[in-house]
């Protein structure tokens, strides 16, 4: 039988997926022909963003990586930052110095910085943040990547920041880059609760928070007493628009400037468009099912059941059907978008629903079992029945459970999205170890896994900083996570962009932060 004849008959609609597609074709035709290209929606000094979803937390240090990225970089600095490449370079810091054994970093600050309430940016402000970010209290993602490793933070002046380490972190300019948001120690501490932070957020990035309509939008506006160069464009609003058709069609209509996360049938439509740019580049993100397998007794604490849900789906046909081919395969958990830590010896788990089966009956489940998976409602619909689909040819019979972006991430970061889940990480610092310490970590933010061989390789590289030895390293913890099953690996999505033609800015390679600090109109 065919992979679509398998799929239709386990009771995948096939032509319900054609119907969808053939409809967006029909919105995307109807759209005005001449609504963008040098229109602006409002005017030149205003650039107009739709987004599927709002931040669920405007609090940077505690929001997911993938939810601050969309807001963070333009409201908040960090001392070192990434450019559009990955690269490392300076912002709140000057000069960055690491001792030789690893274990004391010491940073220089950029001198007349100002926070967004006025108040100077000083020594006291970075302690403060790292300190936060490992208080519990804080509820912060963040701090599986620094309450390991810090051990004190010392400010000689008010220039000079000391980070001494328990053990040598690798990693950690990057984590600095990617994680350590920095926020005004005195306005922060002044606040009646930790959460009072996100209700009113200060930064000393290039754009401050100005509106907040929760559900609707987020409006920022140019920081005149930000310490670089001012951007050309005054105020960004985000309109949050999760139909993805009527995002479409609010650029297609002159509404927004500039659409994220557009579905891959979306983009081919909106490259005939006179006026609209679209852009497509590696997410830099493994596409994946969660796997809670710590449960001992229960089926996906079995290594065979867990590689039994990667081989029953067909990959390729998904990225064929549901991506329109703006996807990559994925054999890890690292892309091979990552600059390293990928393993290009490991190859895709094919499609062999055969040995799916056959696994099952070793493990003790020849008929299959029952469970359920949660699905974030931002993913193609289609996505979750072909993969629910492809799951139940082999008898695993499995409910889909459909929660919008926030309530998803509310109960996905405390660990309560189980058995299954789907999920994705956002390239957050450039570094495998985001995803690494994260998923597959003992005590990762969003780890439902353990295998002490993987832990102790992970516990190596963490005191690493030679990027060749990392590399290895990395390398061997993909084979072995990718032998035990440890999550059922789907793609690299493309990330997709329509834009007005004439806005001058370019997406993060690789990464999903919305950076428009340089962005302009023609």
């Amino acid at each position: 039988m065919s992979t679509l004849s398998q799929v239709k008959a386990s009771g995948f609609r096939l032509k319900s997926l054609i119907a969808v597609g053939a409809a967006a074709m029909v919105l995307l035709s109807a759209g005005p022909a001449h609504a963008v290209g040098g229109k602006p929606a409002v005017d030149k000094s205003t650039l107009v963003v739709a987004l599927p979803a709002e931040p669920g937390n405007l609090d940077p240090q505690v929001a997911p990586s993938v939810d601050s990225a969309k807001f963070a970089w333009n409201v908040f600095d960090t001392l070192y930052g990434f450019d559009r490449t990955g690269k490392l370079e300076p912002r709140l810091a000057t000069d960055h110095k690491v001792s030789a054994d690893g274990l004391v970093h010491t940073f220089t600050l950029r001198e007349g910085v100002k926070f967004q309430n006025g108040a100077a940016f000083t020594s006291a402000d970075v302690k403060y943040s790292i300190e936060r970010i490992i208080e519990p209290a804080t509820k912060s993602t963040r701090r599986p990547y620094f309450a390991p490793t810090v051990d004190k933070v010392e400010t000689p002046d008010d220039k000079t920041v000391i980070i001494r380490l328990k053990q040598a972190d690798g990693a950690f300019i990057n984590k600095v880059a990617g994680y350590l948001y920095i926020v005004p120690k005195a306005y922060t501490q002044g606040l009646a609760t930790p959460e009072a932070f996100a209700q009113a957020p200060i930064g000393t990035g290039p754009y401050r928070i100005v509106g907040h309509e929760v559900g609707r939008s987020l409006e920022l506006q140019r920081f005149d007493g930000y310490w670089g160069k001012a951007p050309a464009i005054k105020t960004i609003r985000y309109r949050f628009i999760p139909e993805p058709s009527s995002r479409v069609n609010a650029v297609l209509s002159g509404e927004v400037d500039l659409v994220t996360d557009v579905a891959a049938s979306d983009a081919e439509q909106l490259k005939t468009h006179e006026g609209i740019s679209v852009t497509s580049i590696p997410g830099g993100s493994p596409l994946h099912v969660r796997i809670y397998s710590k449960e001992p007794g229960t089926p996906l604490s079995k290594p065979d059941v867990r590689l039994a849900l990667n081989y029953a789906i067909d990959k390729n046909a998904l990225i064929k059907s549901v991506y329109r081919g703006r996807a990559a395969t994925l054999s890890s958990t690292i892309p091979s978008s990552y600059p390293y830590g990928s393993n290009p010896d490991l190859q895709p788990y094919p499609y062999d629903p055969a040995k799916a089966k056959a696994l099952l009956a070793k493990a003790g489940y020849p008929k299959g079992f029952q469970t359920s998976v949660y699905f974030p409602a931002a993913f193609p619909r289609a996505l979750g029945e072909a993969v629910v689909a492809y799951w139940g040819q082999v008898g695993i019979k499995v409910q889909l459970k459909t929660l919008d972006y926030v309530a998803f991430n509310r109960i996905n970061n405390v660990h309560q999205s189980g058995p299954l889940a789907f999920s994705e990480f956002g390239n957050a610092i450039y570094d495998p170890i985001h995803v690494i310490g994260g998923s597959v970590s003992k005590d990762g933010t969003w780890s439902d896994y353990y295998n002490p061989e993987v832990q102790k390789l992970i516990d190596e590289v963490d005191g690493v900083s030679d990027l060749s030895r990392r590399d290895a390293l990395f390398k061997q913890i993909l084979k072995l996570t990718h032998d035990d099953g440890q999550a059922v690996l789907l793609a690299e999505v493309f990330l997709n962009y329509a834009k007005d033609s004439t806005l001058q800015w370019d997406p993060q390679v690789a990464g999903w932060s919305l950076n428009f600090r340089d962005a302009s109109w023609k």
